[in-house]
């Protein structure tokens, strides 16, 4: 999922100065997992948005919503009529949800409440991994099921790098060094021998310049 956090509140309350009505959009797809844009955040913002009005002697109507995906256009309509009363808006949902937020409402500006940061997952309550850097050219096949990009600190395709002590990599101890864990799991399954096999330099033409995308004309009308 795509894992992001919540914004400081000083750039979100400049940000707010001078607009008496206020949309804050959220999310129930990843931000609201996460605990950054759900319905939850959303009512924290609207109330910290409206306090500060409050404080300066101004008056200052912060509507709340939140829908299914922000990421999906077809998600959006619900916030048509309440753009129309709003001066700006504040998405709480990832960059892709902004970003379409942004292009259905050109005349209105939208503000981003939270930091996208990574696709990963929740390992334990209230902590999360990155998992995946979304690099077009999945190697996890080769590797055991473990991702050397976004998890060895160098992105190494052939390691190890010979930095690691003891399992931990040289950047940081508390950091488990992803060729020893890829070595394991490979032992493990008794496929060590595609540590055997250069992998070569990764296309990273496949991760794209610009706009990135995938077409599956089985899916389309």
């Amino acid at each position: 999922m795509i894992v992001a956090r919540r914004k400081p509140a000083p750039p979100l309350l400049a940000a707010a100065t001078g607009k008496s009505t206020i949309l804050v959009a959220g999310c129930k797809g990843c931000v609201a997992v996460c605990g950054a844009g759900g319905e939850r955040e959303v009512g924290l913002l609207a109330t910290q948005l409206e306090l500060a009005a409050k404080r300066l002697g101004q008056k200052r109507t912060v509507i709340r919503a939140t829908v299914a995906r922000q990421c999906d256009p077809g998600f959006l309509p619900p916030f048509d009529n309440l753009m129309e009363q709003a001066q700006a808006c504040f998405s709480l949902g990832c960059g892709v949800g902004v970003q379409y937020m942004a292009e259905r409402y050109p005349g209105k500006p939208v503000f981003p409440a939270v930091d996208t940061v990574f696709a990963g997952g929740s390992p334990a309550a209230g902590h999360w991994e990155e998992r995946c850097r979304m690099c077009g050219e999945c190697v996890l096949g080769e590797t055991g099921g473990i991702c050397p990009v976004s998890r060895c600190a160098k992105e190494l395709l052939n390691g190890p790098c010979g930095g690691s002590v003891n399992g931990r990599c040289e950047i940081g101890r508390d950091q488990p060094c992803a060729w020893n864990l890829i070595y394991e799991r490979l032992s493990g399954q008794g496929r060590l021998k595609n540590l055997n096999v250069i992998t070569p330099p990764k296309d990273w033409s496949r991760a794209g310049a610009g706009v990135r995308s995938v077409a599956r004309e089985d899916l389309m009308p």
